[in-house]
């Protein structure tokens, strides 16, 4: 008895995704640096010193009840980019922020890292991720390393995407 052997269905199941290993099983990295942090508060500081400068003790007021509501909008977004920390494995690349980012690395379309050389503290590196549904993601990160790791992701991504 012959048997006649299988077709390949593989063929017909799309392209390989895309893959990718960190050098580490997981690299980490906070999403901004000390020095852009210390400014970050050093402003909100500052805006909450000069509010009070401005209009004194009649701050306790119901009408600058909206200063100071703005003035909690900051300091929220202050207190998210001093806990922010990136995060790249060889399945996603994420980012805790006041949304939680993140991307599959196999759904990965395009990355851009976008820097200025020499101002790294105070202009935050980051990847510009665009997946193939469309989508972009901007993550920050501030370690060498992880900026290594988003060159190397750049550029087998855009190997990778050259031979389709």
């Amino acid at each position: 008895m012959t048997t006649t052997p299988l077709p390949d269905l593989t063929e017909h199941l799309g392209p390989a995704p895309f893959r990718f290993t960190p050098k580490h099983e997981t690299v980490a990295s906070p999403a901004f640096s000390l020095p852009f942090k210390v400014l970050a508060v050093s402003l909100l500081l500052g805006l909450a010193f000069w509010a009070y400068q401005l209009h004194g003790p009649q701050m306790a007021q119901t009408d600058y009840l909206w200063l100071w509501a703005a003035w909690g909008i900051m300091a929220y977004t202050v207190g998210h980019l001093l806990l922010g920390k990136t995060r790249l494995t060889s399945q996603t690349l994420e980012q805790t922020w006041i949304w939680h980012k993140k991307v599959e690395l196999r759904d990965l379309a395009y990355v851009k890292l976008i820097r200025v050389p020499g101002l790294d503290a105070l202009i935050a590196p980051r990847l510009y991720a665009r997946t193939l549904m469309g989508k972009f993601t901007v993550i920050y990160a501030c370690s060498p390393e992880m900026i290594d790791e988003f060159k190397r992701l750049g550029a087998e991504l855009k190997e990778f995407r050259s031979m389709r």
